[in-house]
């Protein structure tokens, strides 16, 4: 598997959200609505997800190990660093 885009778009208002991130697999398989987190160990991302009957959020898509889940937020998390910089040139 090679993610061979990853599309950025930052988020302006002030909060723990960062960015929201679409990336594409392979030039075949798209995932969007990846979020970029300011946690309190750092950026990271969320999945994407939605609100189940119970109230509880569930991944939509997710990786299934945790080697290509930091391999996803590692590239991700380039990709949203590159795009801060550019901002802050401009």
């Amino acid at each position: 598997m090679q993610i061979t885009d990853v599309r950025v778009r930052k988020v302006t208002k002030e909060g723990k959200m960062k960015a929201v991130v679409s990336i594409t697999i392979d030039n075949e398989f798209v995932v969007h609505d990846i979020k970029v987190i300011d946690g309190e160990k750092g950026l990271f991302i969320a999945m994407p997800s939605r609100k189940a009957a119970d109230g509880e959020y569930r991944d939509i898509a997710h990786p299934i190990n945790s080697n290509t889940r930091e391999r996803l937020q590692r590239e991700i998390l380039e990709k949203y660093e590159e795009a801060a910089l550019e901002t802050e040139q401009e």
